[in-house]
């Protein structure tokens, strides 16, 4: 019921398959978190869409989707996501990904998504990275590196095991940017 009172209206169509739910993030010039439990394919994924451009429509920009109950998204569901960045960056916002789940964050990395959205994984770190803009201390991400196996140029946001989109081999990178085979 609480949706209703940040965006009037919001709990009138439901979906089975995917629950949203909203809360107004404190710290955050129109910042929303976006709490998604279900999962995300080509037959929701047109409901999710249409929630999310009404909490943008509701001047809500910077998005934090809370993804720790997010089970499946399909390349139809990424694609909703890219959507959401596309139209809150003209209007100076961001999204963030929270707490994505191992299986749910891998079908980010194989399709390349992973280099484009920020990802956090703690509440703190995402009201962090609005209120600085930028990623909280002096870390070094994003950061830029080479694969050591084929050199191929790869981003990444944070530190943690990637797979390289060129070789496929595994790659650690540690909170200081250092590369090794991991």
């Amino acid at each position: 019921m609480e949706n209703n009172v940040i965006i009037p209206g919001f709990d009138n169509d439901k979906d089975d398959s995917l629950t949203i739910n909203i809360r107004k993030a404190e710290g955050v010039t129109n910042g929303l978190f976006v709490y998604l439990s279900g999962y995300i394919d080509t037959y929701n994924s047109s409901f999710f869409q249409k929630k999310i451009s009404q909490i943008i429509e509701a001047g809500f920009i910077n998005l934090i989707f809370n993804c720790s109950s997010l089970n499946y998204v399909s390349s139809t569901g990424i694609g909703s996501f890219t959507v959401f960045l596309k139209m809150v960056k003209p209007k100076g916002g961001n999204v963030v990904l929270l707490e994505i789940q191992p299986k749910v964050y891998e079908v980010f990395q194989l399709l390349g998504f992973s280099q484009f959205f920020n990802i956090k994984n703690t509440s703190e770190e995402a009201i962090a990275f609005f209120s600085e803009g930028t990623i909280t201390g002096s870390s070094v991400f994003p950061l830029v590196i080479s694969c050591p196996v084929c050199t191929k140029k790869l981003r990444s946001t944070r530190s943690g095991r990637f797979r390289c989109s060129g070789c496929k081999s595994v790659l650690a990178i540690n909170d200081n940017g250092e590369v090794s085979l991991g």
